[in-house]
């Protein structure tokens, strides 16, 4: 089929998706359809966000279009169709596509840390992309990475481009890969999750930047997400995805202000807002489930009072007073640099309440955490723990209190030994700390765990890698649970998860500290989550403590100009 012409291009679309069907391999005669049947059109000119939790189909669906999907692994059916720019993407050779892909229609992958190539410099990987598609070599080539690099926000454009990835912070690595995606200028934009657990004032960023350039470039854009919020910052079209099949579709006014589907409602109503705190947030099943919908709607509405802040009367579990951390590095022969990656901080936490830290990557939120552990030697400071300094006390002082104080890490993949069944990890601080009398009590101990996270007890026989990133999670509650800790330091413990999976671990960890009376360190740099589960909260900048106030009051009323810079790049919705 011929390119259509400039008359055509305004009524046809960009890309055409017929009755997609994507299957994968199980073993050598079983295969697995995980995208069913999808139908869509990218205009021109236009955003189109793909929405949806994890296994609904978004990044199998793109990768069909990139054609990057496993060929030995995976098949896309006879009747599917792909169309851009009237041309049949399934019916080209290896070296068209090839040639298209990356020139024409190009993509943003999710980890920008794994998919660039650390032994490369920044500036080397985007020189490749434009000798292959644009035929450049040497200085033209260099000076056209240059002008990317500060069209894409990067400082210092003619130094940065020398450095390696790993010399980058998350949000310049994703800002190098969209100067490689905009390289060629390409006609459609594919971003898969591209501000993933990216702090929120550069998740602003990112977004902005993708609308600024889409707009310079008349490009289209498939922004691929599980976030409703961000979508209506930047979408023109909402495609609302659930296991492989499209549930909703439609403008994003419409989506977002009077969605139809019970699964579109559910994604929009789980994640927790800055004008309410629910009893419980809803779930899925919730939505999913007619007959509980109008119980759940009820729920919602009704607010949790809760005593906000400290009055003096709560009774301290830790007082933390000008803990200070700095990390070194050699410079010269015989010189050290110092770097104070925590200085001077102080709080107090009470008993059965939640502190929140937020703030920025790099701001010396997990250092505080994993000082407070012992993972990291303070250099400074005291953590009196009911009167008792845990930071000066010898290691085998502190073997008493570390089943006092536990941490549920950020990432659920690296925090669980993949080795090790369910069983196993949930038995071995149990035998450290001499809990129960025997492995048969333990036994009975963790299976009552594994129900009380919402996992069935037959997961103590499985292996890490049999379960989903949110139920990683909850084994890693149950894993801290199993020493009955005071303490629970929460560093980013939700923040990659799905909305829907999220506020079943929030309702957990609500529910817990109901029944146990824990104390949460909460960090975060998701402000509406900390705003649903914090008492008070303390904004960290640059190691530093700008601003420590009840949540409410923060919220309300913030008087730090960093505190107010965080609060205004909250996604707010529907912008246009």
């Amino acid at each position: 089929m011929n390119p259509l012409d400039q008359s055509q291009q305004e009524q046809a679309p960009l890309l055409r998706v017929r009755d997609l069907r994507v299957s994968f391999r199980v073993d050598k005669k079983t295969f697995i359809e995980t995208v069913k049947g999808v139908t869509f059109d990218i205009p021109y000119n236009t955003t189109v966000a793909l929405v949806g939790e994890s296994g609904s189909g978004k990044s199998v669906s793109s990768l069909a279009v990139m054609g990057l999907l496993p060929p030995d692994n995976a098949k896309i059916a006879e009747t599917s169709h792909l169309e851009f720019e009237g041309k049949d993407l399934l019916k080209m050779s290896i070296a068209e596509r090839r040639k298209m892909c990356g020139k024409d229609i190009a993509m943003i992958f999710q980890e920008p840390m794994t998919s660039l190539n650390p032994v490369f410099t920044v500036g080397f990987q985007i020189e490749e992309v434009l000798r292959l598609h644009m035929g450049m070599t040497g200085k033209q080539a260099r000076a056209r990475a240059i002008a990317l690099l500060e069209e894409v926000g990067i400082p210092s454009p003619a130094t940065k481009i020398d450095a390696y990835p790993s010399q980058m912070s998350g949000g310049q690595q994703q800002r190098v890969m969209i100067a490689m995606a905009i390289a060629c200028e390409p006609k459609l934009l594919i971003a898969d999750e591209p501000t993933t657990a990216l702090d929120v004032t550069i998740q602003k960023q990112i977004v902005d930047l993708i609308e600024a350039l889409r707009v310079k470039h008349k490009m289209s854009v498939l922004f691929i997400t599980h976030d409703l919020a961000l979508v209506g910052e930047i979408a023109d079209q909402v495609i609302v995805m659930r296991h492989g099949v499209i549930r909703e579709q439609g403008s994003a006014r419409q989506i977002l202000e009077s969605p139809q589907d019970g699964y579109t409602k559910a994604l929009l109503r789980c994640r927790p807002t800055l004008d309410t705190r629910p009893w419980r947030l809803p779930v899925i099943s919730d939505f999913i489930n007619d007959a509980c919908e109008e119980n759940t709607a009820h729920l919602a509405l009704a607010d949790k009072q809760r005593t906000r802040g400290l009055t003096g009367d709560e009774n301290i579990i830790l007082d933390v007073q000008n803990l200070s951390k700095s990390f070194y590095t050699r410079e010269g022969f015989f010189g050290q640099k110092e770097f104070k990656a925590v200085s001077d901080v102080s709080f107090k936490l009470a008993r059965g309440k939640t502190l929140g830290v937020v703030g920025e990557s790099g701001s010396g939120k997990t250092t505080v955490g994993l000082t407070l552990m012992r993972l990291h030697q303070a250099t400074g400071g005291q953590a009196l723990f009911e009167g008792r300094d845990i930071i000066g006390m010898s290691n085998q002082e502190f073997n008493d209190y570390k089943r006092r104080i536990q941490i549920i890490f950020q990432n659920p993949y690296a925090s669980l030994n993949p080795r090790f069944t369910i069983g196993q990890i949930l038995l071995e601080p149990m035998r450290i700390h001499h809990i129960g009398r025997n492995d048969e009590r333990r036994t009975e101990l963790a299976m009552q765990l594994l129900e009380r996270v919402g996992l069935p007890t037959a997961a103590f026989y499985r292996y890490p890698h049999e379960f989903s990133g949110g139920q990683r999670q909850r084994i890693a509650i149950a894993r801290c649970l199993t020493l009955k800790p005071e303490v629970l330091i929460c560093d980013e413990s939700v923040s990659a998860l799905d909305v829907s999976v999220q506020a079943q671990v929030l309702n957990l960890l609500q529910d817990l500290q109901d029944e146990f009376g824990m104390s949460y360190i909460f960090i975060s740099h998701d402000l509406s989550v900390v705003k649903y589960i914090a008492d008070q909260v303390m904004v960290m900048n640059h190691g530093k403590m700008v601003e420590l106030a009840n949540s409410d009051e923060l919220y309300h009323n913030p008087q730090h100009a960093y505190t107010k810079q965080l609060l205004s790049a909250i996604p707010k919705g529907l912008q246009h």
